[in-house]
C-alpha cells in the first residue's frame, strides 16, 4: 500500500488551509499526499509511548514534545508562509526554539523527529520525508520499524545526514540532540504482543 498523490497540481500552505479538516494531507515540494487511512493501534501505542517518555525527561527544560497531527511547515529559503510548499505531520517531534512555534504549529525544522513506519507510509517516510528533513535541517531523524523491531537513526553532519545507524529495539537509545534523554524500548514495546494477536 502506498500514499496516493491528490493530483498533479502544485500546492502551497495557502491551499492546504482551505481543505476540509477531515481530509488529512501532507505536502512535499508542492505534491499533496493523502494521509488516510489513519494509523493502526500499534502505531499509535508506539508513537505515544516514545512521546510520553521523552516529555517526562524534558520536563522543566525549554524543549517541547508534540505528536501528530500537528502541521510542521518547512519553507525553502525565502519562502513566505503562504507560499511554503512543504507541510508535514511527523508522528513525534521535539522543538527547542520557541520562535519556531505559533498558533498553527511549527515553522522551521524541529530538532528531532520520529516516524513510526506503517505499510501505508513506509516509502513516503523513508524516501520523501527523509530527504525533506535533511534539506530542512532536522538535526536527528528516527525511523521506528516496530513490526520488525529495529530502528534507523539519521544524524545531520553539516548539511547532510551521515551514514544511518541501524539498531534493534532493545535496551535504551539516547537521543543525540537531547542530552540526557533516552528511549527505553522495553517500555515502548510492552503492549505490542497483545495488540498484534
Amino acid at each position: 500500500m502506498v500514499l496516493h498523490k491528490r493530483d498533479n497540481k502544485h500546492y502551497t500552505y495557502a491551499d492546504y488551509l482551505k481543505w476540509p479538516e477531515e481530509q488529512r494531507y501532507e505536502i512535499v515540494d508542492g505534491n499533496a499526499y493523502a494521509m488516510s487511512p489513519g494509523p493502526d493501534l500499534a502505531h499509535q501505542e508506539v508513537a505515544f509511548a516514545i512521546a510520553h517518555q521523552v516529555a517526562s525527561q524534558l520536563e522543566g527544560k525549554p524543549c517541547r514534545v508534540f505528536v501528530a497531527p500537528l502541521d510542521v511547515r518547512l519553507p525553502k529559503a525565502g519562502q513566505a508562509d503562504e507560499r511554503t510548499d512543504t507541510v508535514v505531520q511527523p508522528d513525534v517531534l521535539v522543538v527547542c526554539d520557541p520562535q519556531k512555534l505559533d498558533k498553527r504549529g511549527v515553522r522551521g525544522a524541529p530538532d528531532w523527529i520520529v516516524e513510526v513506519l506503517s505499510p501505508a507510509t513506509a516509502s513516503h517516510d523513508q524516501v520523501r520525508k527523509r530527504g525533506v528533513y535533511e534539506r530542512a535541517g532536522v538535526r536527528e531523524f528516527w525511523l521506528v520499524h516496530s513490526t520488525e523491531r529495529w530502528l534507523t537513526v539519521y544524524r545531520l553532519e553539516g548539511t547532510a545526514y551521515g551514514r544511518p545507524d541501524v539498531q534493534e529495539l532493545e535496551g535504551e537509545t539516547p537521543v543525540g540532540v537531547l542530552p540526557g534523554v533516552v528511549v527505553d524500548w522495553g517500555r515502548v514495546m510492552q503492549w505490542l504482543p497483545a495488540l498484534e494477536a
